[in-house]
C-alpha cells in the first residue's frame, strides 16, 4: 500500500486543507493518507480550537485515512524541531512519501535551497549569532543571514512561513538514513497569516478563528469549512459551552507568573535573557492576554516565540525535561483511523521500533507531557467538562471512521 504523510494542525480543518489532502493522494499517487497531528497546544504557541479528538474526526470524514499525535515536546516548538519530530513519526510509519503546501509549490527549489543553506552553515552561523547580537528575532536574524550570504542566489524565498516550515521539513528529512520522497502542492488563496475573510471558499485558519472569537458565532465561517467540519465546530460549542482561545487560560497563566519566582521561572523551557522579570511586570498590569502579549513583545522577542514560552511557563516544563524529550521521538500516539488505515497498521505494526499507543493509561511515563497538556487544556472549561476531557486522555479510543 502506498503512503503519503501530511504534517498537519487543523486547528481548524478548512477547505484549504480539504484540498491539500486530495492533492497529496493525487501527487503520491496514495493509496493512503497519514496525517501526523498536533495536540491540544499548537506549534506557534496557541491552544487548539476543540480538542484532538475532535480535529482527528474531522479529518478522518475529509480525505485521511489514519491519524496520530505530534508529541507535545515536538508540537509546541520553533521549526527546527517540529519538523525533526513530525518527519521522523511519518517515516517510522514507513510513508514513501510526504506532502506539504508552500508559497513556492516547486519541490527544486526547496531541494536545491536546503543543499546550499547545509553546505554553507559553517559562514552563515556567524552571521546568524551577528545579527541577533543586534537585538533582532533568531528567525529575523536567520533572514538577514541568508540575504547577506546568498543575496539573490537562493531559489526559494524564506520570508514566507509555508516555505520555512516546508524547508525545514525537507533538511530534516534529508537526515533520515532511507529519505521519503519530498513533495509541495501550492497553498491557494488565503495567504497562511491572512485575517479577513472573502468570498471565496478558501480562507486562513487564522481568519477562521479571528471570526469566530469575534463575532461570537460559527456561522460567519460555514463557507470556509467542509459541511462535516461545520456540523463538529457546532457539536463541540454545544457540549462545552465554548471554543478554545488563550483568553480562556489568562487567568491560570497570570497565576503562574506571579505566584512564581523570577529563578523558578527562569529554569522553564525558553525562559531565557531575564525575560522572566518582563513576564512578571506585564503580568501585574494587563487585564487581558491581549494587553499582556502587547505589552511583552519586543524586537527580539516575537509573538510567536512568546506564545511558545508562555505554553511551557503555564504547562511547568523545564528546561531539563524538554531537552531530554527532544533528543527523538519515542512512541506513535494513535488518535484515529479508518478502515483502510486500520488494515494498513495491521500491516506495519510488527515492524515498528516504537510503541504503539492506542490508550494512555498503560504508558503514563512515556506520555508525562501529553497527559499534562491535556490537563492543563481541560482547565479552560467548566469543571464537570474539564473533568470529561481529563478522563478521555486516559481512556478515549481511537476515533474509528467505518
Amino acid at each position: 500500500m502506498k503512503t503519503v504523510g501530511i504534517i498537519v494542525e487543523y486547528n481548524p480543518f478548512h477547505n484549504g486543507h480539504l484540498y491539500h489532502a486530495r492533492q497529496a493522494r493525487q501527487a503520491a499517487k496514495a493509496d493512503l493518507v497519514i496525517a501526523v497531528m498536533s495536540g491540544h497546544f499548537l506549534q506557534r504557541g496557541e491552544p487548539a480550537i476543540v480538542n484532538k479528538w475532535a480535529r482527528a474526526r474531522m479529518a478522518l470524514e475529509n480525505g485521511v485515512d489514519l491519524v496520530v499525535e505530534l508529541p507535545y515536546a515536538f508540537s509546541v516548538q520553533k521549526a527546527e524541531y517540529f519538523s525533526k519530530g513530525a518527519v521522523s513519526i511519518l517515516h517510522e510509519l514507513s510513508c514513501n512519501s510526504f506532502c506539504f503546501g508552500s508559497e513556492n509549490g516547486r519541490i527544486g527549489d526547496f531541494l536545491l535551497s536546503a543543499e546550499q543553506v547545509e553546505a554553507s552553515s559553517h559562514l552563515l552561523n556567524p552571521l546568524i549569532r551577528k545579527h541577533m547580537r543586534k537585538g533582532v528575532s533568531f528567525p529575523k536574524a536567520q533572514t538577514l543571514a541568508r540575504e547577506e550570504l546568498f543575496e539573490d542566489t537562493l531559489p526559494l524565498d524564506l520570508s514566507q512561513p509555508n516555505n520555512i516550515l516546508g524547508f525545514h521539513y525537507v533538511q530534516a528529512n534529508r537526515t533520515l538514513e532511507t529519505p521519503m520522497e519530498p513533495l509541495t502542492i501550492k497553498r491557494q488563496q488565503a495567504g497562511f497569516h491572512e485575517e479577513a475573510l472573502s468570498d471565496q471558499p478558501i480562507a486562513s485558519a487564522t481568519g477562521i478563528r479571528k471570526a469566530i472569537h469575534e463575532r461570537k458565532g460559527l456561522k460567519a465561517v460555514e463557507q470556509y469549512v467542509p459541511p462535516s467540519v461545520f456540523k463538529e465546530l457546532t457539536r463541540y460549542y454545544n457540549y462545552y459551552g465554548q471554543l478554545h482561545s488563550w483568553e480562556l487560560y489568562w487567568p491560570l497563566l497570570k497565576y503562574r507568573l506571579l505566584s512564581s519566582s523570577p529563578s523558578e521561572l527562569a529554569c522553564l523551557y525558553e525562559v531565557t535573557e531575564g525575560i522572566e522579570y518582563r513576564l512578571q511586570q506585564a503580568a501585574r498590569s494587563a487585564s487581558s492576554f491581549t494587553d499582556f502579549m502587547q505589552a511583552v513583545k519586543t524586537k527580539r522577542y516575537t509573538w510567536t516565540r512568546i506564545q511558545r514560552m508562555l505554553v511551557h511557563i503555564l504547562l511547568n516544563v523545564p528546561k531539563e525535561e524538554m531537552n531530554e524529550a527532544l533528543e527523538s521521538a519515542r512512541y506513535i500516539r494513535l488518535l484515529g483511523m479508518n478502515g483502510k488505515g486500520r488494515q494498513y497498521l495491521n500491516e506495519i505494526k510488527k515492524n515498528l521500533s516504537l510503541p504503539l499507543i492506542t490508550k494512555a493509561a498503560a504508558y503514563k511515563k512515556e506520555l508525562a507531557l501529553d497527559i499534562k497538556a491535556t490537563e492543563v487544556y481541560a482547565l479552560g472549561l467548566e469543571p464537570y467538562s474539564s473533568h470529561s476531557l481529563v478522563l478521555s486522555e486516559y481512556n478515549e479510543p481511537p476515533v474509528i471512521l467505518t
